[in-house]
């Protein structure tokens, strides 16, 4: 398959690409549609993904055959308690030979950083993502150095073990537009992917995976995203949502004014994955429980009673009236 070129990209080649990059996606991690779907929505969006999930469902095949598909660099950090910022970042190093320092860039420097089992690692190491996640560069002994585009963190965790973890910051979860819950899949998608890995033939998954278009192309792709229409009354859709949080029973936290525009931009996003130049309310609301479901903290009543986020927040959406298309 030839390779999309780099000039400006028009709408219908735009969703061509994209659902050929869904189609590869989810021929490699089966089972997960909408996991792909909301992971490629981020990567238009330039936004950051937090994937939670047990282990052995293929986070990390998902991201390396994203990566794959525009021919990205690609680093894996494994979070552990005893990570240092230094090992995420990088540092300087003295040369003994030039009697100078030297910068050695850290696995940050990269297009897609999967931060692997990110609660593993204490608060000064979850830390080291703050600046890069939200200014795309890097401060080491006083001299920023950019990263390079397109740049994404997709990070992940458990969320059933609690021993040896630590919980992210609020001002870490707020850089995250989504966050993304993968579950097991269906008894006949489990199958045929046991069928496919057992077969005697098997081909190496991350093999399967094309490089469709370049890291250039994908740039274009966010910038046409960026262009989507957004009308007014959509745009007013969004922020009440937003702002309903913030003194909705049961939810003793709102999400900030960050979860406002992470929603429309995602929304922009969504639109271009269904040839569309315009945001509808659809959009909004389809988003807004991976966009918000991070960013509101339940009260102690709620928690007790057993009520998630997502149910809270769907309680919410039913009582915000959408506009009329």
């Amino acid at each position: 398959m030839t390779q999309a070129p780099n000039a400006n990209l028009e709408q219908t080649q735009a969703y061509e690409l994209t659902q050929q990059i869904q189609q590869q996606l989810n021929n490699v991690v089966i089972g997960q549609p909408e996991v792909v779907n909301q992971v490629l929505i981020g990567l238009l969006a330039g936004g950051h993904i937090l994937i939670e999930g047990v282990p052995g469902l293929g986070k990390t095949l998902l991201v390396r055959s994203l990566a794959k598909t525009f021919n990205g660099h690609f680093s894996r950090i494994q979070f552990t308690p005893d990570l240092m910022p230094t090992d995420i970042t990088g540092h300087a190093l003295f040369n003994m030979q030039s009697r100078e320092f030297e910068i050695r860039k850290g696995p940050v420097f990269t297009n897609l950083l999967l931060a692997d089992e990110i609660n593993r690692a204490p608060a000064k190491t979850q830390a080291a993502l703050l600046e890069v996640m939200q200014e795309k560069q890097v401060t080491i002994e006083g001299d920023s150095f950019a990263v390079s585009a397109p740049f994404m963190v997709l990070a992940t965790q458990n969320p059933i073990e609690q021993e040896g973890t630590y919980p992210l910051p609020e001002a870490e979860l707020d850089r995250f537009m989504m966050k993304v819950f993968i579950n097991y899949p269906a008894a006949d998608q489990e199958l045929a992917m046991v069928a496919k890995l057992s077969a005697p033939s098997k081909e190496d998954y991350l093999a399967q995976v094309k490089s469709i278009l370049t890291a250039e192309a994908v740039i274009n792709l966010q910038h046409l995203t960026n262009q989507v229409t957004t009308d007014t009354s959509v745009l007013d859709y969004a922020v009440r949502i937003v702002r309903t949080t913030r003194d909705w029973p049961g939810i003793s936290r709102g999400a900030g004014p960050r979860a406002s525009l992470f929603i429309v931009q995602a929304a922009k996003a969504n639109a271009l994955l269904n040839s569309r130049n315009f945001i509808t309310p659809d959009d909004i609301k389809t988003l807004a429980l991976p966009i918000l479901r991070h960013r509101v903290l339940l009260s102690a009543d709620r928690e007790l009673e057993g009520v998630t986020a997502d149910q809270a927040l769907a309680e919410l959406l039913a009582q915000v009236d959408a506009p009329r298309q």
